[in-house]
């Protein structure tokens, strides 16, 4: 069995539809039991949110979801068509009817559980289930997203909960690279790349795997193919282990425009401010990334951290209830901001990579704003417009064209 998903480049036109049906055709060929996960078609969800704040400025998210989930209700039976016009039997389903059962959280909700009695049917009856990506449904039955990126979520915890054998997830690039080969020309395919660095990647912006999908893969023992559906070449397998572990300290370099600071100014140095600050947040879903808090001096101290722009007026709002809450002087907030990430296992118990990375940096002209670092991965903030720069000074430095 093979979950193959498609995302909205591969299903953007009446060609790419037909066109990814004959790569699904010839899976079932081959003699496979197939479980097709489309996204919405090209920009569609753009459009549709688009849309919705014509007429709302601030659509209510309830209604945003109900919205937006239709891009994947409209290609998943047009797949399906296409198929049966082949003379390969296929069903569409929604992601109620697939059996996807979320959290309640509005644009950002989280799979709980999976029932696929549906799609096993289906199978047995030797038909394809093309099913609708980045959608489920609570347990009121209320329609859910799961965020951009949320097919591949779809898609990998599908084949966990089928047991399937690989995942595939069909995009238009060719594989992981060292960078994004948009700005590196020399970045260079990788043939495997552990989960936890691939998660590392993911989290930090490169935006080829859903974060979600690569720890749902990892948690449940999915091989996840990642490889283009625009000719039948190998792509990046991630996996547990990759098979050499002669490589280079630093695997990948990803970076992160939707990026903005908010800093809480004045703040009481006692236990139980960052909790009133946080835990709004949390309960909003909006992720924080790099905190920073100063020393505290004369009881008071100043707390700054990153929020995804987009979620900046929202996380604003909250920010300065809590503020208020906690006495703090202000609230001061900027985008503009990138965050620039390097990425690897092999830099675990290595010194000197740190200082590599601030060096290259330095001599090149770009200001850090705020650093993060995880075992594996060491994250700066940096100008927005400097990112770039910063990309490809690090590619370099790091020798990542080197095989």
């Amino acid at each position: 069995m093979i979950v193959q998903k498609y995302g909205g480049t591969s299903v953007g036109t009446a060609a790419r539809i037909r066109r990814v049906s004959r790569r699904i055709a010839k899976t079932v060929k081959s003699g496979e039991q197939v479980v097709a996960v489309v996204s919405a078609m090209g920009n569609t969800t753009d459009r549709l949110i688009a849309l919705a704040r014509s007429v709302n400025p601030e659509p209510p998210a309830r209604e945003l979801d109900m919205l937006v989930a239709n891009g994947e209700t409209i290609t998943a039976p047009l797949v399906a068509m296409c198929l049966q016009g082949m003379g390969v039997p296929a069903v569409s389903l929604s992601g109620l009817q697939a059996g996807v059962q979320t959290s309640a959280h509005h644009s950002r909700a989280r799979i709980h559980a999976i029932k696929p009695d549906r799609i096993l049917e289906l199978l047995r009856e030797g038909k394809v289930a093309v099913v609708a990506g980045f959608q489920g449904v609570t347990e009121d039955l209320e329609v859910t997203t799961l965020g951009r990126g949320g097919s591949d979520t779809t898609a990998v915890a599908l084949a966990a909960a089928l047991k399937a054998d690989v995942c595939e997830i069909f995009t238009d690039v060719d594989g992981i690279f060292t960078a994004d080969p948009r700005i590196v020309k020399s970045a260079r395919k990788l043939t495997h790349i552990r989960y936890d660095e691939m998660l590392e990647l993911a989290a930090v912006g490169a935006r080829v795997m859903h974060p979600r999908a690569v720890e749902i893969g990892e948690l449940y023992g999915v091989p996840i193919h990642v490889r283009s559906s625009f000719h039948d070449g190998v792509g990046t397998m991630i996996v547990a282990k990759v098979p050499m572990e002669d490589r280079q300290r630093v695997r990948g370099i990803a970076q992160e425009t939707n990026v903005a600071k908010i800093t809480v100014v004045g703040v009481a140095d006692r236990p139980g401010v960052a909790a009133a600050i946080f835990e709004p947040l949390g309960k909003a879903g909006i992720s924080v990334d790099v905190i920073v808090q100063n020393i505290g001096r004369s009881g008071r101290t100043d707390l700054t951290f990153s929020v995804a722009e987009s979620d900046l007026k929202a996380a604003e709002k909250l920010v300065k209830a809590a503020a208020k809450t906690v006495g703090a002087t202000r609230v001061a907030s900027a985008g503009g901001i990138a965050k620039l990430s390097i990425v690897g296992t092999g830099m675990l118990g290595m010194p000197g990579i740190a200082g590599r990375m601030f060096r290259a940096l330095a001599d090149a002209g770009i200001n850090i704003e705020m650093i993060s670092t995880s075992e594996i991965r060491i994250t700066c903030l940096v100008a927005r417009d400097q990112v770039d720069k910063g990309v490809r000074v690090l590619h370099k430095t790091f020798e990542l064209d080197r095989d």
